[in-house]
């Protein structure tokens, strides 16, 4: 399984979110499934926020793009083909004030391309191009989320990644999230690490017998 890995905590070496992703791939591993990790942390390889160059050349179409339009989107180009080369994805940040980083934000930017990550159909509707990876959210949060808590109806993060990726083709992405954190006591946040663990263990444990069938589905095709 070749996994394209994005991290986007600013904390880094102490950041529950990249801790909970490393905990998740090994336990894929320990499943017995080969992982090639395609790593990119976006906090260090920052791709560039939208500017006027950008919005002009990626609605231009490919043949009318001038050398200067096709140099601005080359780093964009090279993240799209990262994401059409994997088979799964997995995407781990912290929430800020109620959504994602905004590094990430400027990540999603650079990935969702007219003609190239979505389509337009003979219908008039727009294809998302990735289909067929899964693909797990990984985040962590301060306050507790969950329905039936008082800060529930402030999660903009879940929603927005669900509406961002499902408009450029991801199917029913997993969602784990460990909460609450920073504004909890110790035992609660311990409480709400141990959750998570327990869920990606029980994501790994499925992903494992995805990727089992996609190989075997591979070697029918073949003979």
């Amino acid at each position: 399984m070749k996994l394209f890995h994005v991290d986007a905590s600013a904390k880094r070496e102490t950041s529950n979110s990249r801790a909970l992703a490393r905990f998740f791939i090994g336990n894929l591993r320990a499943q017995g499934v080969e992982v090639e990790v395609d790593y990119l942390d976006v906090t260090v390889d920052t791709p560039r926020h939208v500017d006027l160059e950008f919005a002009v050349a990626t609605y231009r179409a490919e043949s009318e793009r001038t050398p200067a339009m096709k140099a601005r989107l080359a780093a964009s180009d090279a993240l799209c083909k990262r994401l059409f080369e994997a088979d799964a994805f997995l995407f781990a940040m912290p929430m800020y004030n109620w959504s994602m980083p905004s590094v990430f934000k400027a990540f999603i930017d650079n990935i969702t391309r007219t003609d190239l990550t979505y389509r337009k159909n003979a219908h008039g509707q727009y294809v998302g191009q990735f289909s067929r990876q899964k693909t797990l959210f990984v985040t962590t949060r301060g306050a507790d989320l969950r329905p039936g808590n008082p800060f529930s109806s402030m999660d903009a993060l879940t929603p927005a990644l669900k509406a961002s990726f499902s408009f450029i083709g991801v199917v029913e992405p997993r969602f784990v999230d460990a909460q609450p954190l920073q504004f909890a006591d110790q035992e609660a946040r311990a409480a709400a690490l141990v959750r998570a663990q327990e869920e990606l263990v029980e994501v790994a444990a499925e992903w494992a017998a995805w990727e089992q069938a996609r190989l075997a589905a591979d070697v029918l095709e073949a003979a």
